[in-house]
């Protein structure tokens, strides 16, 4: 069984030993970085910066934490993500959220470049058939991947395998065809672009609002979609509030194999034992960090987690989610959810252990996992 440590979120005694901090100090002494990162090279920590109104990231404090670790070892770090908005205006949203070289202690980056082009084709499986992987992230000789554990509207769950998947490729392509960047891997998902139907839609505007390529526009009286520019995320049709709007969908199990796909793509660019994985299980809102709000957490905050299997981490973040009480107020209890339910599945209708299963059948770690609590 792959080895999971866990640092629990509960602060049982007044002292900084007992603080979340400190439980990561101790995950990252137990990980031993040095055993990864060899003097001198550079070292990807790859992570998500959040948006305009989703401030539930994982903090600065932890990434200036896991990159003290690094400088320890003689590694040179860089904390980073790919483009999703305009390259400028991440980096503003990053230093927003608190993410920057001064908070963080190391250069925060752009891994696919200030544009979201820079990258390298990397063969991935049958459904993807090729990823663009960002060229900071490919290039890197080692990699800590730090996730922020949450829910996703086509994912079901975000962590480590989104991260990789969807993160590590690059935003866009120099050619614009979007198929060629991060919008292949949506596209697994989706057999064609929005459908719209005019008479339920009461034009309040929430999809071209949330629209991340601006594929959505006002014509007419009514709304246009650009297929051209749509990368079938869905987050349209998530914020509908009559319906109106929807996508053509192939099927979630082939957007779940994706994931699992494009994950190991991004981590055949490494040498064995080069990456390390840290969940944060922490702030377990229903929404991805790529949204512009935050909705209350489904449940408490259950800790750290830290691995060198990335399918074991994953399982053992699931099972902490879904072994927890649903949190009053929440979109948990809007469900009418209870213990022992899974909670993100539930939640959303999307189950994210999907493409926890499909990482662990084609290789990338193992789902049976020892817990050690530190």
């Amino acid at each position: 069984m792959s080895k999971v440590y866990f640092a629990p979120a509960r602060a049982r005694h007044w002292d900084y030993s007992a603080s979340q901090v400190a439980g990561l100090e101790r995950l990252i002494e137990k990980m031993d970085f040095g055993s990864a990162i060899a003097e001198g090279e550079y070292v990807a920590i790859k992570t998500h910066f959040g948006s305009e109104g989703a401030h539930r990231i994982v903090r600065p404090v932890f990434l200036r934490k896991i990159v003290e670790g690094v400088k320890a070892v003689g590694g040179k770090p860089f904390v980073c993500d790919t483009v999703r908005i305009q390259g400028w205006d991440y980096l503003e949203v990053a230093n927003q959220n608190g993410i920057n070289p001064q908070s963080v202690g190391c250069p925060v980056i752009l891994a696919d470049g200030l544009f979201g082009c820079d990258s390298i084709e990397v063969k991935a499986g049958p459904v993807l058939g090729s990823v663009r992987v960002a060229s900071a992230i490919h290039d890197a000789p080692a990699m800590i991947v730090v996730s922020h554990c949450k829910g996703h509207i086509e994912a079901g769950y975000g962590g480590a395998i989104k991260n990789l998947a969807m993160g590590g490729a690059a935003g866009r392509h120099r050619s614009g065809d979007w198929q060629q960047a991060r919008g292949h891997l949506h596209a697994a998902g989706a057999e064609s672009s929005v459908v719209r139907d005019a008479e339920l839609c009461i034009m309040c505007l929430q999809c071209l609002h949330v629209c991340p390529t601006e594929a959505i526009s006002e014509a007419d009286g009514g709304l246009v979609v650009d297929s051209e520019k749509c990368w079938r995320c869905g987050r349209c049709e998530r914020v509908c509030p009559e319906g109106a709007i929807r996508l053509q969908k192939r099927g979630r199990d082939e957007f779940q194999m994706a994931l699992a796909e494009g994950a190991k793509a991004v981590l055949s660019t490494f040498q064995p034992g080069k990456v390390l994985f840290f969940n944060f299980v922490l702030e377990v809102q229903p929404e991805c960090d790529c949204m512009p709000m935050a909705d209350t957490p489904l449940v408490q905050d259950r800790g750290i987690l830290a691995s060198r299997d990335i399918v074991a981490v994953e399982q053992a973040a699931l099972d902490l989610i879904n072994k927890a009480v649903p949190l009053p107020d929440s979109l948990a209890e809007d469900r009418g959810l209870r213990v022992g339910q899974r909670i993100l599945a539930e939640a959303l209708g999307v189950d994210g252990q999907l493409h926890v299963d499909a990482a662990a059948r084609i290789g990338l770690g193992s789902q049976k996992y020892e817990l050690i609590e530190l």
